[in-house]
């Protein structure tokens, strides 16, 4: 459904005036959104009355909340929904579900990469996700030639969405140290990091003209690439003012070939051979030290968590309570499900169960929900590089709108309906999102 056909959908550019809003700690009424003509934020008032002749979209029953940003997503994973859930030879691991995820690397073209990845990014939209950063490494249709053709395939899929995309193009050299590629291995591979800088030069080239497009810098793993390599990409990256993204200790086998190869954990080297700050952000941790998590708090960097796919595959929990202050972020991963909802739900629920405590990721008042809305969005925007993620003049005007008369947000008020919607609800009650200022409504 196209704005133009969209109820409840503003016009651009304009002020919005939801019956709620959400403030970055809580919802507030009589708030008012000023949207300008370039996809911005130009102001948002407390308590005042409208700008003098600027038009004023009106939102009784709507609570305004900054669009969702998902850190970290596979796309083509949307494919394996359903499939890796039987274990006729017993229990399964990531390790035997990454071998049906070869199977499904081994069948795409891109026909079906664009299709998939299409599938996902509007799956997102209407889960009021309006950011994703697409850590792409499914980079060749055709190896032999290493052609980088998905790479495009991704952006033209994330632009028809549409969607805001940061495509975190991902440098993969070996399949374990020392190892060479194998299988559906090869579509991934990078040569050399020349080869890797020459390709994000022609993707610089190539990304929209509207500002929904950027990149960043990702070593896919210390698995697929050295530690002399990924400290040269991440200088380099950091050169160039880019993010720099890497999977890190999801899986207990990882850690061990790590430092049966290197003598360190994988976070350990990490910290010991980069210059880490708030440009890098870790997936998973799953499996951290507390005292490496601690130094790695430190740092300013960011930890993505991808809770419904840590869960889907049996990673574990990582151990937050030993960085208080870590730089949160989620990620949709798989796409098994998405739902940026459930992942803040459970980024709390994993705490609890591990802790046996509730209330296991809370702010100075003792509250959940702002740290968990603050993950879902201004964390993700932080780790992306992204104006985004807060309703604050100068950013992107990416805007999600919830449905107060939704069965599940049923008596919630200004006070208890983040807590209402992030524990209770999900994406029925979103009802439209927004990508600069531009809206569609959830697909019917």
């Amino acid at each position: 459904m196209t704005a133009a056909h969209a109820p409840n959908v503003p016009p651009v550019p304009g002020v919005l005036a939801a019956e709620l809003t959400w403030t970055g700690e809580r919802f507030a009424p009589d708030v008012l959104v000023e949207v300008g003509t370039d996809g911005r934020i130009v102001r948002v008032l407390r308590g005042e009355r409208p700008p003098a002749g600027r038009a004023v979209t009106r939102l009784p029953r709507r609570a305004l909340l900054p669009g969702f940003v998902d850190a970290h997503s596979h796309a083509f994973q949307r494919g394996l929904r359903g499939r890796g859930e039987s274990f006729p030879a017993g229990a399964g691991s990531f390790w035997t579900w990454r071998e049906e995820m070869y199977a499904l690397v081994e069948g795409l073209d891109a026909a079906a990469l664009h299709d998939l990845s299409l599938r996902a990014f509007r799956e997102m939209r209407a889960a009021g996700i309006t950011a994703v950063g697409e850590f792409h490494y499914l980079h060749h249709e055709n190896p032999e030639r290493a052609d980088f053709r998905f790479d495009e395939v991704v952006l033209a899929a994330a632009a028809a969405a549409p969607i805001r995309i940061v495509l975190l193009q991902a440098y993969y050299e070996t399949g374990g140290p020392g190892q060479p590629l194998a299988g559906g291995q090869r579509r991934f591979a990078c040569a050399s990091p020349q080869q890797y800088w020459r390709q994000m030069d022609h993707l610089a080239g190539r990304l929209g003209a509207d500002g929904t497009q950027t990149l960043g810098a990702v070593a896919h793993s210390l698995r697929a690439a050295p530690p002399e390599t990924v400290a040269a990409l991440h200088r380099e990256a950091r050169r160039r003012g880019l993010v720099f993204h890497l999977h890190l200790e999801e899986q207990r086998r990882e850690i061990e070939e790590i430092e049966a190869a290197y003598g360190r954990r994988p976070m350990a080297l990490l910290l010991d051979e980069l210059a880490v700050g708030p440009e890098l952000t870790a997936v998973h941790c799953t499996h951290t030290s507390a005292a490496d998590l601690a130094r790695f708090a430190a740092t300013g960097a960011n930890a993505c968590l991808c809770p419904l796919t840590e869960a889907n595959l049996g990673d574990g929990l990582p151990a937050l309570d030993a960085a208080p202050g870590l730089h949160l972020c989620l990620g949709t991963d798989s796409n098994a499900r998405i739902s940026m909802a459930e992942e803040a739900r459970w980024l709390e629920y994993g705490q609890r169960l591990a802790g046996e405590r509730r209330g296991a990721l809370r702010d100075a008042n003792g509250r959940v929900a702002p740290v968990l809305m603050a993950a879902a969005t201004r964390g993700g925007a932080r780790a992306l590089g992204l104006p985004a993620g807060d309703l604050v003049p100068g950013h992107w005007a990416d805007f999600a709108l919830l449905d107060l008369d939704h069965p599940s947000l049923a008596r919630a008020d200004a006070g208890t309906l983040a807590a209402a919607f992030l524990f209770g609800a999900g994406n029925a009650a979103v009802t439209a999102s927004a990508v600069a200022g531009r809206w569609d409504a959830p697909p019917a």
